[in-house]
């Protein structure tokens, strides 16, 4: 007799693994009126944060506990109960399933759970539940930029070791960005020797192609003299034109680039025809430069 059947007794059932079934999700925060935003403070902005607010039913159930919204916390956290009550959800991190929107809900419930001060455990998958449509008044995020990561921290954690090192190896890695007002989620940075614009745009996939390729075939693509498109990001369901830029001219300076060719972008997006043979061509050469992050 093996020895599984020697640890059963006699008519005893095996016991039964639950098995957490994962389903991708290709557009988590669809539905959300700044679905563009959370997909930019998800892939492409290295340090933000943004207040949350809890549904009704959510602060009957946990109480009206402040959330705040961060791209990135310490040591890559899922999320953080702080000692002064505040409970802090991280955009970028190390496990995920395939619906991030599950995966944030699931983390921000474990850190309201969580005693103010304590560690937050987040299961991996967390398999079936609300997500971050279901527990959040929907709104516009008011988006805070930051040099780096100090938002992070609380007067005591100052002095811990752990998080210092973590805040320093954040901030390592922190390029200067800046949010651009000419059009939501278009941001500048600079990366050594470059500079870039990167715009998640907000229309379908398949629109917002057509619509980059008639402005290519019509050679209005770039943003000026001294840009280049440098093709594009495919993320979460949304596309994200990117430009380079020359790396001595500052953010500012692209704030009227950006609002005109958000102009030609959405004469462009209105066009109901169907595109000619040079747009055609010029949309299976876009397709030909992206690179899909999600």
């Amino acid at each position: 007799m093996s020895k599984r059947r020697k640890s059963q007794r006699a008519g005893e059932a095996s016991p039964k693994r639950t098995k957490v079934r994962d389903v991708f999700v290709p557009r988590p925060f669809e539905g959300l009126v700044d679905e563009p935003e959370w997909i930019a403070l998800r892939e492409l902005v290295p340090a933000a944060s943004a207040p949350l607010r809890l549904t009704e039913d959510m602060v009957a159930e946990h109480g009206d506990r402040p959330v705040v919204l961060a791209t990135v916390l310490p040591m890559a956290a899922p999320a953080m109960s702080r000692a002064d009550g505040q409970v802090f959800v991280g955009l970028q991190r190390h496990q995920q399933s395939g619906d991030v929107s599950r995966d944030l809900a699931e983390a921000l419930l474990c850190a309201l759970r969580t005693e103010p001060g304590q560690p937050v455990q987040v299961p991996p998958m967390p398999g079936e539940g609300p997500r971050l449509q279901d527990v959040l008044v929907d709104a516009p995020l008011e988006i805070s930029m930051h040099e780096g990561f100090e938002f992070w921290l609380e007067p005591e954690a100052a002095g811990n070791p752990t998080v210092q090192a973590s805040l320093e190896r954040a901030n390592a890695a922190v390029y200067p960005t800046v949010r651009l007002s000419a059009a939501r989620a278009a941001y500048w940075c600079q990366v050594p020797e470059k500079a870039h614009v990167r715009w998640v745009l907000p229309d379908d996939e398949d629109a917002a192609l057509d619509t980059l390729a008639r402005l290519g075939a019509a050679g209005t693509l770039t943003l000026g003299d001294h840009t280049r498109f440098a093709g594009m990001f495919r993320a979460h369901g949304r596309l994200t034109p990117v430009w380079d830029l020359p790396p001595d001219v500052p953010a500012a300076e692209w704030e009227d680039p950006v609002t005109q060719f958000a102009k030609r972008y959405a004469e462009a997006l209105a066009d109901p025809t169907p595109l000619d043979p040079a747009g055609r061509r010029a949309r299976q050469g876009l397709v030909g430069r992206q690179l899909t992050l999600r």
